[in-house]
């Protein structure tokens, strides 16, 4: 059935997103007939999108390894770690109106296949010129990959089904990035070769052949009727945007303050010019990067700030309490992987029981998740602080288990939920360039908080004892969690959330225009 979409004009350059929809338009997988496969689907997109997040985080405790290897600089071995994140935010949104404009599943394939050929030029370089080369190969196919398996997931799946679908991506986004220095740790400590962290990136190629093969098998190669030519305008602006966010805060100690702050206000001024092109460019009748009024989607602009400032934590923690105990208790990398397996665990313990809950609690499931992420980060700062100096440092990585279990268990309620959350209301044929957005802000929401996080606990160790650096690193950590928590706690008052015991709306035709199981007096805008 088609739908007209209704909309109120901008009355001049304040009015920023202008677009407001007061009549639903028609998802352009409306009537579909709900796949059989879909939770075959959904475990191909979870091990691709373990694979691509994994490679953020494994590739650190291969850095000593590398430098011996290909002698590669400081510098160099930096920019092995940032081309790769700075290349995935840089894809994130074009990929996903690409997906929405010409099928998910043909943009995810490419995605793969990019992905694939960068993981074995990464194991066959070279030298760090050509690994540097292969990493920012790699990070693009990460970036056209991942807003595909999230607006995947959002299409596939209808109400409770739709819950515990993302309930298991979010335990998939904390394994992957908890388990990584595990993973590279002992690869690089029990494979008896001297070159074994080639193996970090060459393990990528069975799982991508193989996920490959099955996504041309099973997904379902579904496109929007609203198919245009990319928006290259829009996607300079925002490259330039979040690239320079990113490599500026990545990059701080080698640009600088000054040159930090030049980089950010051009962003800002990019950013500024992004939004108001955006606008005028869907007013002439084209098809935008981001749809004007994407951010006013009920759930989707406090789920987007959430997960920034979760995420701006969440990151740092696996980095600094990696950092402490190699640096200053003389751990292993297999040894500080395994200390920090138990939040790993947790959290992909509690995503599915989430995902179960998530329909009936609303956002409210995830206020509860973020205080036990609070608690837990308070928990190992007490035992840094307190119980390893009075029984011997040498107890500390099993002192965290506790605090590590209860953190891991809150993020595990936290990230899957706010997925489910901050897409139930946006038009499918947006889900790809929501999700883009969506992934961008988390994206830049690490890389700026793990650089605070990083700062405070260097200054802090160069001028005093370790112990006290990573109880300062966390507690900002902590901080950047409670400002999540802020934002979850007055979207509830805001929406009136209650209990959240509402269920996502569907459409007349059963396409599943959903009103978000966290809004208690929303309904769904229905198709005309």
């Amino acid at each position: 059935m088609g739908a007209s979409c209704r909309t109120r004009a901008s009355a001049g350059p304040a009015a920023g997103w202008s677009v407001v929809t007061t009549t639903r338009p028609a998802r352009p997988d409306s009537g579909a007939e709900v796949d059989p496969r879909r939770w075959q689907v959904l475990w191909v997109c979870l091990v691709t999108g373990f694979m691509t997040l994994l490679d953020v985080s494994i590739v650190n405790v291969a850095l000593p390894s590398i430098s011996s290897g290909l002698g590669a600089s400081g510098s160099q071995l930096q920019w092995v770690v940032t081309g790769y994140a700075v290349v995935f935010g840089l894809a994130l949104v074009p990929a996903g109106r690409l997906g929405d404009s010409y099928g998910r599943k043909k943009i995810f394939l490419v995605g793969l296949v990019l992905f694939a050929l960068g993981s074995l030029a990464c194991g066959l370089a070279p030298s760090p010129e050509a690994l540097i080369a292969a990493r920012i190969a790699q990070g693009l196919g990460a970036g056209v990959l991942n807003p595909q398996i999230t607006a995947i997931i959002n299409s596939e799946f209808r109400g409770a089904e739709r819950g515990r679908a993302f309930g298991r991506f979010g335990a998939t986004v904390g394994l992957s990035t908890a388990v990584g220095p595990l993973l590279g740790g002992v690869i690089i400590t029990l494979v008896p070769w001297q070159e074994s962290w080639r193996l970090v990136f060459l393990v990528n190629m069975p799982v991508a052949a193989t996920a490959f093969v099955l996504g041309l098998k099973l997904i379902s190669d579904r496109a929007s009727a609203e198919r245009s030519r990319l928006d290259w305008v829009g996607t300079v602006l925002l490259a330039v945007a979040v690239g320079l966010v990113l490599g500026a805060v990545q990059e701080r100690e080698v640009l600088g303050w000054t040159l930090v702050v030049v980089a950010l206000a051009v962003a800002a001024a990019s950013g500024w010019a992004f939004v108001h092109w955006e606008r005028r460019y869907a007013a002439s009748g084209h098809l935008p990067l981001a749809r004007p009024g994407l951010l006013k989607a009920p759930g989707f602009g406090p789920g987007v700030l959430l997960g920034s400032l979760y995420f701006g934590g969440f990151i740092a923690i696996f980095f600094t309490v990696t950092l402490y105990l190699q640096d200053a208790l003389r751990y292993s990398a297999l040894e500080a992987g395994l200390t920090q397996t138990p939040f790993a665990l947790a959290s992909a313990v509690a995503a599915p029981w989430a995902g179960k809950r998530v329909a009936a609690q609303g956002r409210q499931l995830v206020v509860r998740g973020l205080v036990a992420v609070v608690v837990g980060l308070l928990g190992v700062i007490a035992v840094v602080e307190l119980a390893a100096p009075a029984v011997g440092d040498q107890w500390t990585g099993l002192l965290l288990l506790v605090p590590f279990l209860l953190a891991g268990f809150g993020s595990g309620v936290v990230i899957g939920p706010n997925v489910n959350l901050s897409l139930a209301n946006i038009d499918g044929r947006d889900a790809g360039s929501a999700s883009g957005v969506f992934q961008t802000f988390q994206r830049v929401g690490s890389g700026i908080g793990l650089a605070v996080v990083s700062a405070v606990f260097l200054s802090v160790s160069a001028s005093g004892d370790p112990r006290d650096a990573l109880a300062a690193a966390l507690g900002v950590s902590a901080l950047l969690v409670l400002a999540a928590l802020a934002v979850a706690l007055v979207d509830v008052r805001r929406s009136g959330d209650g209990d959240g015991s509402s269920e996502p709306a569907e459409d007349d035709d059963g396409g599943g225009a959903r009103a978000g199981a966290d809004r208690g007096g929303e309904t769904g805008r229905r198709a005309a």
